[in-house]
């Protein structure tokens, strides 16, 4: 696998790692328009020049879903939403 394919793969990650966080907070807050532009940018990204993206780049992503998953931690160990996954994914 090239680089470029690793580095799609890593995003696409990252997004859909976003969209199942949202898809569980949804269910309670009902906000299907701010999901629907995840899955927009999860579409997208079969569109995106890799060739154009360094590694600094895919660092910063992995950065920004770390940080968002960690101040939305909270709310999950509360148990006011569910579980995103119904069992271990990794």
């Amino acid at each position: 696998m090239n680089t470029t394919e690793q580095y799609r793969i890593r995003v696409q990650h990252c997004v859909g790692t976003i969209i199942d966080v949202h898809s569980a907070i949804s269910e309670t807050l009902n906000d299907e328009a701010f999901l629907m532009q995840f899955e927009d940018l999860e579409e997208e990204i079969s569109s995106l020049d890799m060739d154009l993206v360094s590694e600094l780049d895919i660092l910063m992503v992995e950065q920004a879903t770390n940080t968002l998953l960690a101040e939305l931690k909270g709310l999950f160990e509360t148990g006011s939403f569910g579980m995103v996954y119904r069992q271990t994914v990794n």
